[in-house]
């Protein structure tokens, strides 16, 4: 076997993952560690930094060994981690503090702050609205309540910038991550003046900034020992999860677009140049040098149906829940469920949000309130979608994933939602497939970023239903009246 795979290791939010594939996108194996959230007060979100380190490192032990695959066959690894991450970090790159991750919202009082005072001219450099997930938000938080590690590092970092520095002994971010801090400056590539000053933070304390294609040698011969692979094999520090979904399921070019429906949910779109919109609905980051992304995260994806199953004690699996929406036609009778149980980010940026059910009568059983969830999650990506268009024009095509995207029902209701055609990758792990892509791009395997919509495997076309989508256009005009009226009850 010649050299011909690749590897990318995604660091997220429950777990890290390591999925070898072909170079034509073909998965060979994947593999996942778990990774423990703590809540250590409410509204506070923490995972153990070491722990993350150490998942990574295993995940990649793992899925060599799952898939049986000789190590001297990878062409590169490819870099893939969620976003809005913080850490301090110590002068010998220890850590003070957990991970607070972008679920931690402890620091809702500096976003609203922030709101009302220079919020919108931080926005308009950095492209990330005012919302406690931002690790500029989190800074705020630190220094006004005088945390001691705040006041003790020497460095702050995301979690992906942890691994790396143990690895490779660098302090490096990629432009989308850095995006993700809300203290990039879009217009000048570089870490925000005012942004800086605010927090108490001065540069040297953040990573150099570099390009997704940066490659990363030099890998500790003891970590690369006990991963199984050559301390030589070449790295590239890829980007976040959300611009490497959308290239990874193809979503890149204008009016196509790419969903992530999993615990939480987000619609994104690639554009050239940067473009942040006026009312703060939508985020822009950097990806490229040329190449931004916009859309907005939801908190309430699968989640909620989650939720809903622990509220009625449901007993049976997923997808015998999903399949009593089946029993209900579209509406669900009368039942409108507005999904921000978990507080929202996208399109309203309020943590403090409370999710509602509307229209609830004696004659509704469970499934009226499964298929109102479900319709919920989806008039609330649609919400965002909406947001998205003024921003980069019309969507053309849409490109799902996630673990959501796995009930055919749902998949069918997003398209009866958007009246689009809903594009269904083979592989759940778009986010992985595009750092491993752009591992392939930097290392010479190929020619462009572009190139990946030839090694898609598409598993399947889903065309809308015109008729449900009249239907749902006339009951989200509903569903955005009572969304728009109970904002102020937040």
């Amino acid at each position: 076997m010649s050299k011909e795979l690749v590897l990318a290791l995604d660091i997220g939010t429950t777990s890290a993952k390591a999925v070898i594939f072909e170079q034509n996108g073909k998965l060979v194996a994947e593999a996942e560690r778990m990774i423990t959230s703590h809540y250590p007060q409410p509204d506070w979100v923490e995972q153990d930094p070491v722990e993350i380190e150490a998942a990574s490192r295993g995940a990649i032990k793992d899925v060599l060994e799952k898939g049986n695959v000789d190590a001297n066959h990878l062409v590169s690894v490819g870099l893939c981690a969620a976003m809005h991450s913080l850490i301090c970090i110590n002068e010998q790159f220890e850590p003070l503090s957990p991970v607070m991750i972008w679920a931690d919202g402890r620091s809702s009082e500096q976003a609203r702050a922030l709101r009302e005072t220079v919020g919108d001219e931080v926005y308009a450099n950095t492209g990330l609205p005012n919302h406690p997930m931002s690790p500029f938000s989190k800074l705020l938080w630190m220094k006004e309540t005088n945390f001691e590690p705040y006041q003790q590092a020497a460095y702050f970092m995301s979690a992906k910038e942890y691994v790396i520095q143990k690895w490779f002994g660098v302090r490096v971010i990629d432009y989308s991550m850095a995006s993700a801090t809300g203290m990039f400056n879009v217009k000048e590539f570089d870490w925000d003046k005012q942004a800086l000053a605010l927090s108490g933070v001065n540069a040297e304390q953040l990573s150099k900034i570099v390009a997704p294609t940066e490659k990363l040698t030099g890998l500790d011969e003891a970590i690369a020992k006990e991963m199984g692979i050559p301390a030589d094999l070449p790295f590239v520090i890829g980007a976040a999860d959300g611009q490497l979904a959308n290239l990874g399921s193809g979503a890149i070019s204008p009016g196509e677009v790419a969903i992530s429906a999993g615990t939480s949910g987000a619609i994104r779109q690639m554009m050239k140049g940067f473009k942040v919109s006026e009312d703060q609905e939508v985020f822009c980051y950097a990806f490229t040098d040329e190449l931004s992304i916009i859309g907005g995260p939801t908190n309430n994806g699968g989640i909620a149906l989650q939720w809903l199953k622990e509220l009625i004690e449901y007993e049976g699996s997923f997808e015998q829940l999903t399949a009593e929406a089946e029993k209900v036609a579209p509406g669900a009778e009368g039942v409108l469920f507005l999904p921000y149980i978990n507080g929202e980010r996208a399109p309203v940026w309020r943590q403090e949000a409370k999710g509602n059910f509307f229209g609830l009568s004696i004659t509704h059983k469970k499934e009226h309130l499964v298929r109102a969830v479900l319709e919920g999650i989806t008039y609330n990506l649609f919400h965002i979608g909406i947001a998205l268009e003024k921003q980069a024009g019309e969507t053309k095509k849409i490109y799902v994933n996630g673990g959501l995207a796995r009930s055919p029902l749902w998949v069918q209701m997003l398209a009866d939602v958007f009246g689009k055609e809903v594009y269904l990758s083979e592989s759940h792990h778009s986010a992985a497939w595009g750092a491993a892509w752009t591992a392939l791009y930097a290392t010479g395997k190929v020619a462009s970023l572009e190139d990946i919509k030839q090694n898609i495997p598409i598993e399947a076309i889903i065309q809308p239903n015109m008729d449900n989508h009249t239907f749902y256009k006339e009951n989200f005009d509903k569903y955005i009246n009572i969304a728009n009226d109970l904002k102020k009850y937040f």
